[in-house]
């Protein structure tokens, strides 16, 4: 029998555990997520202390700990010393950034889609490449220990401030998200914890989930992590790692100062984290910055995409990696993969030691800039985020309307953008704000018109 009565004692949940032949912690899970998904547990809601609810079930207070590890594994649950458990902010937000059909008639300013270019560069190589005598080998496995391969990447990676490296440092990827996946499943164990901004990127959110990797939100200081919040992070929660992405963060825009990038990488050196360093939109800068993994090498998981900044065919990513986890990575990486697409990885590899690569990024800097132009002449009444190298706009909401409410009514007028709740990670509400993705629309004009209606919505509100 319970220690108490709780009749009349206020709890937020009180379940009632069915007779069951599975585990009792296994029945006490599966209750705890049907509550969650339902909706009898509300986002941000405050779960009991452990030893309350199991005063209340009249069970051990082990086989709640057991439960509440499962649900937060999935991502149901966010937990803070000294604050209590909650259910997740985003528990019911989809984390799936998948962009509408071609015909439909929704105007898409929602998935990170970079600029429809002729890229002529690409398709002279390509053509080249198919006339050659031994093309035959580029729709065979890769091999990719090629020398070749690894100096163009070097070469790539340099262009945005890693200096010459070990070949054997480097590695491939299908993408960034397939680097992410090979990292967190490589270089972590389920139930591990990493520090993240607490508004980041939703495929890292899914990756984790899949992978039972729990987020933790740091806390930041003048919009972005602070000294104090790492350390609390690491000594309160035990985080064995970092996700960040310096450049032109996703959503919110913000680029690290050199300040933070220093302090995160001794920070990194001195309680042995691992950083994974996500450096997607660092080749949209002309003026270089230092990216973490340059201050911090024997520490630092570097990623490069080339999807989004120079051809979204070429799902590939160069991985700069510490050589004490270059074999984990590597057996990672070849069990998600078993290997990369020779086509993909020779034209890679000729767009970068032609020169012609500039050319290429030249014309999608300029048309980012252009797109950028159009929001800031458009919605010039508010708030927003980012500049003319983002592939993206951060528009913060006026008082009174939520980024999932604007997220709903832009749907219903033809125009789809992803709200803030998408990007949440723990038990704090987010700022009402929506990522805008300006570079999604096919040509300039669906661009404007997308624009308008989401003016329209903010001026009638």
């Amino acid at each position: 029998m319970p220690v108490n009565s709780f009749e009349n004692y206020p709890m937020s949940w009180k379940p009632t555990l069915q007779h069951s032949k599975k585990p009792l912690y296994l029945t006490l899970a599966e209750h705890l997520e049907q509550d969650i998904h339902n909706g009898t547990l509300r986002p941000g809601t405050k779960l009991p202390p452990q030893r309350e609810l199991a005063d209340f079930l009249d069970i051990n207070v082990s086989t709640v700990t057991r439960a509440f590890k499962i649900c937060s594994n999935k991502g149901l649950l966010s937990s803070a010393v000294g604050s209590g458990t909650f259910v997740s902010y985003d528990v019911n937000t989809s984390t799936l950034i998948i962009p509408e059909k071609p015909d439909s008639s929704i105007i898409e300013l929602d998935s990170m889609m970079p600029e429809t270019l002729p890229q002529k560069e690409a398709t002279e190589l390509l053509q080249k490449m198919l006339t050659e005598e031994n093309c035959k080998n580029l729709f065979q496995y890769s091999y990719q220990e090629e020398f070749r391969y690894k100096e163009a990447a070097a070469q790539l990676l340099g262009k945005v401030g890693l200096p010459a490296t070990d070949p054997r440092c480097i590695l491939f990827a299908n993408g960034g998200q397939n680097a992410l996946a090979a990292a967190f499943v490589g270089l972590f164990r389920p139930g591990d914890r990493i520090g993240v901004d607490p508004l980041i990127y939703p495929g890292v959110k899914g990756v984790a989930k899949l992978f039972g990797i729990q987020l933790v939100p740091l806390k930041h200081e003048n919009g972005e992590i602070s000294e104090e919040g790492l350390l609390s992070a690491w000594k309160n929660e035990g985080i064995k790692g970092l996700y960040v992405m310096p450049d032109l963060n996703n959503p919110t825009n913000h680029t690290m100062t050199e300040a933070c990038r220093k302090m995160i990488a001794e920070a990194a050196w001195e309680l042995d984290l691992i950083i994974l360093e996500d450096g997607i939109n660092s080749l949209l800068f002309e003026t270089l910055l230092t990216p973490i993994a340059a201050l911090a090498p024997e520490n630092t998981v570097f990623m490069l995409s080339l999807s989004k900044t120079i051809l979204p065919a070429l799902r590939l990513a160069y991985l700069h990696v510490p050589k004490r986890y270059t074999e984990a990575m590597h057996n990672a990486l070849y069990h998600l993969n078993l290997s990369q697409s020779s086509l993909l990885l020779e034209l890679a590899s000729r767009l970068i030691v032609s020169g012609r690569l500039e050319e290429l990024l030249s014309t999608r800097r300029e048309g980012i800039i252009e797109r950028n132009h159009i929001f800031d002449t458009i919605l010039s009444d508010y708030t927003s985020l980012g500049g003319k190298e983002c592939l993206s706009r951060w528009l913060l909401l006026p008082e009174g309307i939520t980024g999932a409410k604007f997220e709903q009514l832009a749907r219903e007028q033809g125009v789809s953008v992803y709200g803030s709740e998408r990007f949440a990670v723990g038990k704090e509400v987010p700022v009402a704000a929506a990522r805008l993705a300006i570079c999604a629309p096919q040509t300039k004009e669906e661009l404007k018109k997308g624009l308008l209606i989401l003016k329209g919505i903010l001026d009638n509100r």
